[in-house]
């Protein structure tokens, strides 16, 4: 087993991370709350998050005023089912998707997991693309497949070392890239004082909604790795810490670049993020685009170790006595990154936006999954589970399958159907709404009643 090394007082200096699913023994807890605030709030600070930020002005045609009232908003609300997941780490001391065996069973919960991988594997690979074109125009020797193949390096070294060293990349970033987003504010403010808030297209509620949904979409997208990062914390951290912490830190990190990106969509919507950035700061666009490209290397890092451990549960559910530590953190790595590569190079003109497009579709596969997993562990069992369960072969307690959680979760994907609008699919609800996409409210206010009610009534003694 490798040794933690004290390192000034600040915890445990960044080596390689020898343990991947397993439960976080007490004597190798450590970190602090505040960890968690920097993770989350230097992980945001990219060009992906600005690009998101401008949705609001360029594809809902709001007005400023209306834009930020639905970045606020939305990450404000959404952020809540976030910080409840990362409240779960320090108490039970194991993976998101480990835990979620508690809930779905130990082979009820493969088909939950493998979406989360293959989610996260497509983040990787959209960082990466994006990625590639804003260092491409802010620095044109760097072609695509350099800026891809420099991107995916720094983000993958980050994941084989794992946990710690993640945690210290993104608090380089928060002060990196968030001197460069602070800067690229003050100059905007300094060449546009006269801005008008209310300018654009009138407001739709479609629009309005539109835009509420991408940035709550943008916090749950978290919900299925957040407490990854937290289950090292000592237990006297306390939940309410942990989602305090990790609630702040993105809301905080995601508000910031997302009302640049709406500022700059406004002043500038037919250009995309990287001219837009450009045009809007001048010479300060042309540093700021490399500090936001190493931003998203430290994000994608973030991804790829949830892809990684998710992997690995996945493997471990039909190899219960494989102990992966390292060196099989380190080769399932580079596979994934490397498929994460090959989409990223043959990725065709328009891939971000059909890639954008799945990967909502997985989302939505995501929210009856978040109800389940929250109403479970703070409403029916309040925290109360047994960890050694979640590796057995036979699940343990939990068993194989969870019946009351695979019908209400097909029940949570089921309901949405209706209200989905994206590129891909529109629900006759959504177009009788304009185009709005509610699916996340109907997966929610319906999964978590109809979950709450069942999974009470089986642990009643009734038959189900």
């Amino acid at each position: 087993m490798l040794k933690q090394v004290q390192h000034d007082g600040e915890g445990i200096a960044p080596a390689f991370e020898d343990r991947t699913i397993q439960q976080i023994p007490l004597d190798r807890r450590h970190g602090r709350p505040r960890d968690l605030f920097t993770l989350w709030f230097g992980a945001n600070l990219t060009t992906l998050t600005i690009a998101t930020g401008a949705l609001c002005t360029t594809i809902f045609h709001l007005s400023l005023a209306a834009s930020i009232f639905a970045i606020v908003f939305g990450n404000l609300f959404g952020a809540i089912f976030m910080a409840l997941h990362a409240a779960q780490g320090p108490h039970l001391g194991v993976p998101q998707m480990v835990q979620t065996r508690g809930q779905f069973g130990a082979r009820g919960a493969l088909a939950v997991i493998a979406f989360v991988a293959l989610m996260d594997v497509g983040f990787f690979a959209t960082n990466l693309v994006l990625s590639a074109q804003s260092l491409h125009f802010a620095l044109p020797a760097a072609t695509p497949g350099i800026s891809i193949a420099a991107v995916a390096l720094i983000g993958t070294a980050a994941t084989i070392f794992g946990h710690d060293l993640i945690h210290r990349f993104t608090r380089a970033m928060v002060w990196l890239a968030g001197i460069a987003m602070l800067a690229c504010f003050v100059v905007l403010l300094w060449r546009y004082p006269h801005t008008d808030l209310f300018a654009g297209q009138p407001m739709t509620i479609a629009g309005l909604l539109g835009a509420i949904s991408t940035s709550v979409l943008w916090q749950v997208a978290y919900a299925p790795y957040v407490s990854d990062y937290s289950r090292y914390l000592p237990p006297e951290t306390g939940q309410r810490a942990a989602f305090w912490t990790s609630y702040w830190g993105c809301v905080i990190g995601s508000i910031i670049p997302m009302l640049l990106g709406a500022w700059l969509g406004s002043l500038f919507p037919a250009l995309d993020m990287s001219q837009a950035l450009a045009a809007g700061t001048g010479a300060l666009g042309y540093v700021a685009i490399p500090i936001l490209t190493l931003s998203i290397a430290a994000a994608s890092a973030i991804s790829l170790y949830c892809a990684v451990l998710a992997t690995i549960a996945i493997i471990q559910t039909f190899a219960p006595a494989w102990q992966a530590r390292a060196k099989a953190r380190t080769i399932l790595s580079l596979l994934l990154a490397a498929i994460a590569v090959v989409m990223a190079l043959f990725a065709g003109p328009h891939f971000m936006e059909a890639y954008t497009n799945f990967l909502l579709l997985l989302l939505y596969v995501m929210v009856p999954w978040t109800a389940i997993n929250l109403v479970d562990y703070y409403l029916i069992r309040h925290g109360d589970y047994n960890v050694a369960s979640f590796l057995r072969a036979d699940g343990g307690i939990y068993g194989h399958y969870n019946g009351v959680a695979l019908f209400c979760y097909a029940v949570g994907i089921v309901v949405q159907i209706p209200f989905v609008a994206n590129g891909l699919y529109s629900g006759p609800i959504a177009r009788m709404l304009h185009g709005a996409d509610l699916s996340w409210i109907a997966g929610l206010l319906v999964v978590s009643p109809l979950y709450y009610v069942i999974a009470r009534f089986k642990r009643q003694g009734a038959a189900w």
